[in-house]
């Protein structure tokens, strides 16, 4: 396979490990799938299904899924959809004559209260847990690890609420759980604020809207949006926490890559949490397969496992105020040891490289050049 790498100068090319990088025209001669694997591992998918879901399977397999499309997956979704509905009726009530976080202004941070907020609040950690059971995520396996093992610090700075959830980005799984946990907000794609019934709930959610392709200079200020929240939800118990994937991508689940630092401009406490899905058949990683594809299988599994590691508020040190890539770079580390992580140094530049040769493109996207300047704020993937 040859993928065509073009540029508008060879002078400015960049010196990085990975060839896939290289911004002078030049081919990539022979690069096999098998070693782009190497490169791409933490994209890689390793169940039955085999990459993007194509893979060959056995017939045991073929069989299971085809008992599973005729009575597992129609049952799932009439039940998904029921409770879409109802959860989406109950925000269009709590929200009449106040609708929370426009999708035309950036970082809206209007929030309800009183007992609209509650019900929106309880009824969504309650029906969330129920879309997670429906979804065959019948027990949520959770090792909690919020003793402040290596804490040095005083009393009153034990005491200070994290500001933000810092999670591996591993499936869209990741919002649900989070969703019944803690009913935090995100920073998500402009398109989701007008999808149906979505739309309104992740405005209930209180998300912080971004246009990833933009090439505008909104970027700074979504970053001091998302910091404002942030210190925000620290000093105040009322308002909603942010959870942020400071990936920018989603992975496998055994990888953690390098943290873009906009999560940590704050400099506030933040409270880190690893998620894994274990398996057996499908992984219920969306890492290199289509939506539509992972929701049908995952829906035809009829049990999927999620184990959630909270470990301790991590609260950075006065060089880590001044340095929010090193404050960025020891959260990563720490959560990498703690959740037997493998670091990787890649981005979702070499993601994107790696879809399109499974895809048997022999050209990179046309979007190669354009700058992931997202600061940690990534919407999701949705």
């Amino acid at each position: 396979m040859l993928i065509l790498l073009n540029s508008k100068s060879p002078s400015n090319m960049p010196q990085r490990e990975t060839l896939l990088k290289h911004e002078s025209p030049m081919l990539v001669s022979t690069e096999s799938i098998q070693e782009l694997e190497k490169k791409c591992a933490a994209y890689v998918r390793n169940d039955v299904y085999g990459p993007m879901g194509r893979g060959e399977t056995p017939l045991k397999e073929k069989l299971l899924l085809g008992i599973a499309l005729l009575t597992l997956l129609p049952m799932r979704i009439i039940l998904a959809m029921t409770i879409l509905v109802l959860y989406y009726l109950i925000c269009r009530i709590c929200t009449l004559f106040s609708m929370p976080n426009r999708e035309d202004v950036q970082g809206d941070s209007t929030h309800l209260r009183g007992w609209r907020r509650a019900v929106i609040v309880h009824s969504g950690w309650f029906l969330a847990r129920l879309m997670l059971f429906v979804f065959g995520f019948y027990w949520i396996s959770s090792d909690d690890k919020s003793t402040n093992e290596n804490q040095s610090q005083d009393q009153s700075e034990e005491a200070e609420r994290p500001g933000a959830i810092i999670c591996n980005h591993v499936s869209y799984i990741d919002i649900l759980y989070h969703m019944s946990s803690s009913f935090s907000s995100f920073v998500a794609d402009r398109s989701v604020a007008k999808l149906p019934f979505v739309g309104l709930i992740s405005k209930c959610l209180g998300c912080i809207f971004v246009q990833r392709e933009s090439k505008s200079s909104d970027f700074k200020g979504v970053s001091g949006v998302v910091s404002e929240r942030i210190r925000e939800a620290q000093q105040n118990k009322i308002a909603p926490m942010m959870m942020l994937f400071p990936e920018g991508t989603i992975t496998n689940g055994n990888y953690l890559l390098p943290f873009k630092t906009g999560a940590f401009l704050a400099t506030v406490p933040v409270l880190p949490v690893i998620l894994r899905y274990p398996y057996q058949r499908f992984s219920p990683a969306w890492d290199s397969i289509s939506g539509v594809r992972h929701v049908i299988f995952l829906l035809c599994q009829f049990i999927n496992y999620i184990e959630v590691t909270r470990l301790p508020v991590y609260y950075p040190s006065q060089e880590e105020k001044d340095d929010p890539k090193l404050y960025a770079n020891n959260v990563r580390r720490l959560m990498a040891k703690k959740g037997n992580l493998i670091l990787s140094d890649i981005g979702l530049p070499e993601k994107r490289v790696y879809h399109a040769a499974l895809n048997g493109n022999n050209r990179l996207p046309s979007f190669w050049h354009q700058k992931d300047d997202f600061h940690g704020f990534a919407p999701n993937d949705i």
